[in-house]
């Protein structure tokens, strides 16, 4: 599902060249889960955002669903992103003029697709928030706006899911909930699951954990359960 081969990230700034990702490389099979972790400063997300192809690399390979993203143009990879991913941003990127349910058909009329409400109230009753479709953002708490966000992120039956920080805004019983909500829709819909996260219950709710440092890849193991 995921196949990622010697990528590098280089930023220019008014200091110079900055390498935030050196040589990362790694491969993610369809159905399995991910964590990326590491210190803050460590690439983690910027590793996130290529492998989403959300960015492009310097240098270096992904392929996607069996797509290479470093051979497509930006359409192509919206494209792309819009038919295999969904996306769980740490601060939820919900569009503020949009009801709870209007934010989770997004993805389904960028399609064009129609008549797609029951599919999108079924997942509000999923995470537990049929009652609040007709909220505005600014009218739910952060939780709720997280759940709102995992909504959205599988409504397109997304083949492959990537949370940056999810439970990283929340407190902990809504984090607790949070986390067991993703793990129970990636395992309904076999969806493969890469997360980046400084939680070390949540990275090892996953099957494999994926440490960076400074921005190279220090160890890929399997976890303990596993």
């Amino acid at each position: 599902m995921l196949r990622v081969d010697r990528l590098t990230k280089t930023y220019s700034t008014a200091a110079g060249p900055l390498t935030v990702l050196r040589g990362a490389s790694f491969e993610l099979g369809a159905g399995a889960s991910i964590a990326i972790v590491g210190p803050s400063g460590s690439g983690k997300t910027t590793l996130l955002g290529l492998c989403a192809g959300l960015d492009r690399a310097t240098s270096g390979s992904i392929e996607l669903a069996g797509e290479k993203l470093d051979s497509l143009d930006e359409d192509a990879r919206a494209r792309v992103r819009n038919e295999s991913v969904g996306f769980v941003f740490q601060n939820f990127q919900l569009i503020p003029t949009l009801t709870a349910l209007e934010n989770i058909l997004v993805p389904l009329e960028l399609r064009g697709e129609r008549g797609c409400e029951p599919q999108a109230r079924a997942l509000l009753d999923r995470v537990g928030l049929a009652a609040r479709a007709a909220h505005y953002p600014v009218q739910l708490s952060g939780g709720e706006q997280q759940r709102i966000a995992l909504a959205r992120a599988f409504i397109n039956r997304p083949k492959i899911l990537f949370c940056d920080e999810p439970t990283g805004n929340l407190d902990g019983d809504t984090a607790d909930s949070m986390v067991e909500l993703i793990f129970g829709l990636n395992r309904e819909n076999a969806t493969t699951l890469v997360l980046v996260t400084h939680n070390v219950d949540l990275a090892g709710r996953c099957q494999r954990i994926l440490r960076l440092s400074h921005g190279a890849v220090a160890s890929d193991e399997l976890t303990p359960a596993r």
